[in-house]
């Protein structure tokens, strides 16, 4: 049984409840948040292991308490929307999300779906590496830590940003499709967009490169995909 702490943020109290009954039986731990100030307030008090989070809320809306919690913490963020457009505005808007589902949903799936998130932060989170880091230039990737420093400075990375970072990573000048990266970081068993990778690396590209638009790092390879580039430093 989990003793994984779940904070559910929704102004709906049947979809809070029905969320919550169904992550009970699973052993979660829950909190459950009806606005946006609530959620924030139980976000630094609660310390919760992951995130259900819904778009439209009162006080403060989802889309700036993710960018407010990605400021703070790397844990899973899973949007909640009962428009298909906000899910697509968050994706565009590279707000760090995880993972999004819209209403009306399969408690089931959504219950999977977060097992799986944090089944994937805990992996990254206990990296099977002691005391390692890549570094590149002026890049240094801290797989224990699991953070990322440009020239010394500490850049705030999502979850996924810095899953797809590692894993390009340790895998230099190997070429991987949108596809490949998806069903790598997300899963194949996961339902999603792939375009969802293009934004993740735009974000990452953003918070590593001199300039995105000429990336030093991470290239794209027109018609494949793409691969990580860059001497390595060493792993120490």
């Amino acid at each position: 049984m989990s003793e994984e702490k779940v904070l559910i943020v929704d102004d709906e109290k049947e979809i809070r409840e029905l969320i919550r009954d169904y992550l009970e039986v699973e052993g979660f731990q829950v909190k459950m948040a009806e606005d946006g100030e609530q959620a924030l307030n139980f976000f630094d008090s609660f310390k919760p292991d992951i995130i259900v989070l819904d778009i439209m809320l009162p006080k403060v809306d989802g889309m700036e308490i993710c960018k407010i919690i990605r400021g703070k913490s790397n844990i899973p963020i899973l949007m909640l929307s009962a428009k298909k457009s906000d899910v697509d505005k968050v994706l565009g808007l590279g707000l760090g999300a995880d993972d999004y589902m819209t209403k009306p949903f399969s408690p089931k799936e959504l219950v999977a779906r977060i097992k799986a998130q944090l089944r994937r932060y805990n992996q990254l989170s206990k990296s099977n590496f002691k005391n390692n880091s890549l570094e590149f230039k002026d890049l240094k990737i801290d797989l224990d830590g699991y953070n990322v420093y440009l020239e010394g400075e500490k850049v705030q990375f999502s979850a996924k940003e810095f899953e797809i970072l590692k894993f390009l990573a340790l895998n230099p000048e190997r070429v991987y499709s949108r596809e490949q990266i998806f069903d790598q970081i997300w899963g194949f068993n996961e339902f999603g967009d792939i375009n969802t990778v293009t934004v993740h690396i735009r974000k990452i590209r953003e918070k590593i490169e001199e300039d995105s638009s000429n990336p030093q790092y991470i290239e794209t390879v027109w018609g494949v995909g793409y691969k990580f580039v860059g001497d390595q430093d060493g792993m120490v």
